[in-house]
Formats: C-alpha cells, structure tokens, sequence
C-alpha cells in the first residue's frame, strides 16, 4: 500500500466499487497471486478474482520455485519480487509480470543470511528491504532500471528482550514497512519487542539505523500497518494475540506509543492449546482494522477512531479455513481474503462498507496449497 502507482490504482478501484450503482455494474477482474510454504507445495500460485461477484478461479501453478513465502509488487505494477529459496541459498527472486499474468523470471540474489520472513519495494522502485526472522537482519536489494536485483546488503539487529523464553533470546526481523513518505523503513522484531527505524539514503541506495520504537514486553511484534492518513501505526503483537497503537512523526522518523487492545477475549484465547496472531490490516477509509488469528482461526474486526486511532473489536469473524497466516483486502476493499495455511484454501469475506463487518461468501472458496501471502496484481 505504499507503492504509489499502486495506491493511486487502489484509490481509483475504491471510487469505482463504493460509488453507487452506476460502478457496480462494471466487473473487474484482477490476478491474484499466492504465496506458499510447506508440504505440497511447489511456487507462486496465481488465480484471478471478480471484484463484482467476490470470486475466484480456480488456482494454477504460476512459477515453481522453493518456499516463495511473501511477496511484494513493484511501483510500476509489471514485477513481483518473492522471498524464496533461491541459487546460492535464500534469497530473493524477480519476475515480470505478463498480459496474461505469466511470471518470467527476472534474476534471483541470495541474502548471505537465514531465509526470508518479508518483502516490500521501495516507492521509487530503486530497491527492496527483506526481513531475515532466523538471521536476524534486514536486508537492502538495489533494483536497476530492468528490475533485476543487485548483491544484498545486511544490516544486522543485536540484542533480544528475553521475556519470552526461547522466542526472544535473540533479535527476529518480521516483516519491513515503508513510511508514507518513503524517508523510512520500519522493521517489526519480535526478539526486540519492538521496531527498529532506519533512515533511507536514496542515492546510494542504503538504509541506515535511525531509531527504536519499544512496544509492549513480551509482546512479539511481526506486521504493522500506517493509518491511510499517515498518523499512525498499527503493529501487529504475535505473542500476546494484541494491536499496539503508535502516532508517527513524519518529520522526525519517530513512534510514540499509545495503547494496546487484545483482539481475543482471555476466555476465547483460553479454549485454544495455541494462539498466534499474524496479519493486520487497515480499510482505505481508516475507520476499520483487522486482524488474522491463527489457533482461534479467525479475524478480528476492530472500528478505528480515524483522529486518534483508538479501537475497539466489533467482530470475531471465524474464516472457514485452519491457520489464517495471512489476509488481504481486495482492491476497491469490498472483499477479503483469508489464507488457511493449514486447510490449503483461500476464502473470501464480504466487507460492508457502512459497518466494516464480514460476512463469509460459502461458494467462493478454492484450493491452494499452503497459503501463507496472497497478493493482488495490477488490473
């Protein structure tokens, strides 16, 4: 959501789906690629989704590669870049994008490190940041013109809270963010309980350690999110099932916390051997959040206070599927998906827009095998 061209695509999507009958009666239909890891699996899988009738067809094999886990497009919309299991050990591979949705590899690099939990492309399109969960580093990818990737640069996290026995002992990278502005990358550490800020040198390209933001103790942070408007952050606590809120200082590159809310009830989380939360979400209107819950198998649906970023869960909607390791919204955010890494499926969710509220879609689900990212194209 912070690539530009993309953003300006997901806006215009939004206008289309939510502006009266006139644009519902204009179907479109967008490729949408998965993401996988584990037993049976053997790439990136691609279907395509109505955003109209909120269905998808029936998945393909779009490249064979090992454990492509997340991926991320390109500003222009014409690439996507995937952590995988790459020539040299993991790493991160490219494709470019076909008429048909076709994926042509590009070139892949290998991190020099553990194997990669998150990907995202820089806005301008010069470089990509990996996150190394069992390496601990970030990793910077310079892109030239074609797209093809350049030799990793690591930047590497130290320490670890220890509140955790044997989860942070030493630093987790999960994922890497981008500020709205693209001055920024924040990196999500689960060993740190908190998000390392790096400044970006655009010309290099490099990224540089700016700051630390501490969230809760023993909290895990994996995913976050910025507010549509820029003002906040929503960072995802893996470990304590729970959303920890932070206003964002553009100018300074700095978080100051704000609040944490459990998205599960203790008494839902206690009928679980095993909870774990792993995605967040923000609706483009900035007045809904959700939240994946694996052992719960669920999503939390939070109503967001869009001036101060105060929530509250509205609804536990259950996603029909075992270990929803990721969901996403579909462009236009009339519809989302939820990826049951456990039951190989994808399902899909009806938002209504006035509430924020789910409503599960009983003949739109399909099979994928191990779904753990889901990621729509360009139209």
């Amino acid at each position: 959501m912070a690539v530009m061209k993309t953003s300006c695509r997901f806006g215009l999507l939004a206008l289309l789906v939510l502006s009266g009958p006139i644009a519902a009666t204009r179907a479109a239909t967008i490729p949408v690629y998965f993401g996988t890891g584990g037993p049976g699996a053997k790439g990136i899988y691609r279907a395509t989704f109505d955003t109209e009738k909120g269905k998808l067809t029936p998945a393909e094999l779009a490249v064979e590669i090992g454990s492509p886990g997340f991926l991320a497009l390109h500003p222009d919309g014409d690439k996507l870049y995937a952590v995988a299991n790459v020539p040299g050990g993991p790493g991160a591979a490219g494709y470019r994008i076909g008429k048909d949705g076709a994926l042509e590899p590009i070139n892949t690099s290998p991190t020099g490190d553990g194997g990669g939990a998150h990907i995202a492309v820089h806005p301008s399109g010069k470089f990509l940041v990996t996150a190394q969960y069992g390496g601990g580093s970030a990793a910077l990818f310079p892109l030239d013109a074609a797209g093809r990737l350049g030799a990793a640069k690591l930047s590497r996290h130290t320490g670890g809270s220890r509140v955790v026995e044997k989860r942070q002992d030493t630093p987790h990278p999960h994922s890497c963010f981008f500020s709205p502005d693209g001055r920024f990358a924040l990196v999500p550490d689960l060993g740190l309980d908190g998000m390392v800020i790096y400044r970006i040198n655009l010309e290099a390209p490099a990224i540089e350690r700016h700051g630390f933001a501490a969230a809760v103790p023993g909290g895990g942070p994996r995913h976050m999110k910025f507010s549509p408007d820029g003002k906040f952050i929503y960072l995802l606590n893996e470990l304590t099932s729970s959303v920890t809120t932070f206003a964002w200082d553009a100018s300074a590159g700095s978080a100051r916390l704000l609040a944490t809310v459990p998205a599960l009830t203790e008494a839902a989380m206690a009928k679980e051997a095993f909870n774990s939360a792993a995605e967040i979400l923000v609706h483009p209107s900035g007045r809904y959040v959700y939240f994946s819950n694996r052992g719960n198998d669920s999503v939390t649906v939070f109503r967001a206070e869009p001036a101060t970023a105060a929530l509250s869960v509205i609804q536990v909607q259950p996603v029909r599927g075992a270990f929803p390791r990721n969901i996403n919204l579909a462009p236009g955010a009339g519809w989302l998906l939820a990826a049951g890494a456990d039951s190989n499926t994808i399902s899909v969710h009806k938002v209504n827009p006035a509430t924020g509220e789910l409503t599960y879609q009983t003949k739109s689900v399909i099979n994928v095998p191990a779904p753990i990212c889901i990621l729509f194209g360009a139209k």
